[in-house]
Order: structure tokens, then C-alpha cells, then sequence
């Protein structure tokens, strides 16, 4: 029985240790392409083709408020982590429903300063500059919508099946690619942004 068991438990943490580094590679390669978009936008960030530049486009308050949204949203995804191994189905409830809410935010918040800008006539085809920003950016906000879809998922596989080992894997590689958009984020808010309005 305890050999049995014991032998359960560890094709169990076999699979999840293996699911995990295999979610790794996966992120390593969008690492990888996020790299070359930054690559891209620093080569492009002053062929603004006569148009306005990042000290006249960017609203550094704006943008302090979308990353606090999405590094709150890195703290309640880690605590619905943490309540998922402990099958505590009323606070993995709340801290996802928090991390939409929070991932839901800084997307409206980012939609409403790309609309911002194309109404000012600095949309993506206005220059080059501008193509590489909206190619970023938008390559990123694109990743934490897939990341909110991926999160109402896990919910309703939470409700449908519980906390299975399967699930839990899955959860696992879910707070993995969100955790890596914040890094990412933290990268472009410094690249782009900070530096970007510095003269």
C-alpha cells in the first residue's frame, strides 16, 4: 500500500516537474521573439518620419497605472496558485476572479491609449517609430488577453472537475506565462516608456 502509493505520488511529480519544463522552452521561445520586437523598436524609435515622438505621445501616469494593475494581478495569480495545492476552492476563486479583474484593467487602460493615439493621428502606419510600438506593445497586450481566457478556463475547470493532477499541471504552466508577461512588461515599461520620455 505505501509502495503503491508512494509510487503514485511520484509519476505525479514526475509529470508536473516535466509539464513545467516543458512550459519553460515554450517560454523561452516567446522570450525569444520578444526580444527581437524590442531589438526592432530600438533600432526604429527616433524614425518618427517628422511625426510626434515617445515625450509627446506617452502618458507616463497612465502607464504607472496599467503596471500596477498587472503587478497586483502577478500577486493574486501566485496566491490562486498557492490555494490551488491546498484545495482551497473559495480563495483560488477570489484571487482569479482578482486577476482578471486586474489583467481586464490594464487592458482597457492600454486599448484606451492606443485609441489615444490614433486619434491624434499617430497611429501604426504614421511611422516607423510607431509601427515598431504598436508591433510591441500590442504583441504583448495580445498575449495577456490569451492569458485571460486561459485563466476563465482554469475556472471552469476547477468547478467542472476540482483540483486534479491534470489541472493543477495546468495551472502550474498558467502562472508561468502570466509571471513571464510581468517580467516582460516591467522590461518594456523601462524600455520604452521610462526611457522613452527621458531627454
Amino acid at each position: 500500500m505505501i509502495a503503491t502509493v508512494g509510487r503514485v505520488v511520484s509519476t505525479s511529480e514526475s509529470k508536473r516537474i516535466a509539464a513545467g519544463y516543458g512550459f519553460w522552452i515554450f517560454l523561452l521561445s516567446d522570450i525569444i521573439m520578444f526580444a527581437c520586437f524590442f531589438a526592432g523598436y530600438a533600432v526604429l524609435v527616433h524614425a518618427t518620419n517628422g511625426g510626434p515622438d515617445a515625450p509627446q505621445l506617452f502618458d507616463l501616469d497612465r502607464v504607472a497605472v496599467e503596471t500596477a494593475c498587472l503587478l497586483g494581478s502577478s500577486f493574486t495569480c501566485g496566491l490562486a496558485f498557492v490555494a490551488s495545492g491546498k484545495r482551497r476552492a473559495a480563495l483560488f476563486y477570489m484571487a482569479m476572479a482578482a486577476t482578471l479583474v486586474l489583467g481586464a484593467s490594464f487592458l482597457a487602460l492600454e486599448g484606451a491609449e492606443f485609441s489615444s493615439m490614433v486619434a491624434r493621428n499617430a497611429g501604426p502606419t504614421h511611422s516607423a517609430f510607431l509601427s515598431a510600438f504598436f508591433a510591441l506593445v500590442g504583441c504583448h497586450g495580445i498575449h495577456v488577453s490569451i492569458g485571460l481566457l486561459w485563466l476563465m478556463t482554469m475556472m471552469a475547470q476547477v468547478y467542472a472537475k476540482g483540483f486534479r493532477d491534470d489541472i493543477l499541471r495546468r495551472i502550474l504552466c498558467f502562472n508561468l506565462f502570466w509571471h513571464a508577461l510581468d517580467i516582460i512588461w516591467v522590461a518594456l515599461f523601462t524600455v520604452v516608456y521610462l526611457i522613452g520620455v527621458t531627454p
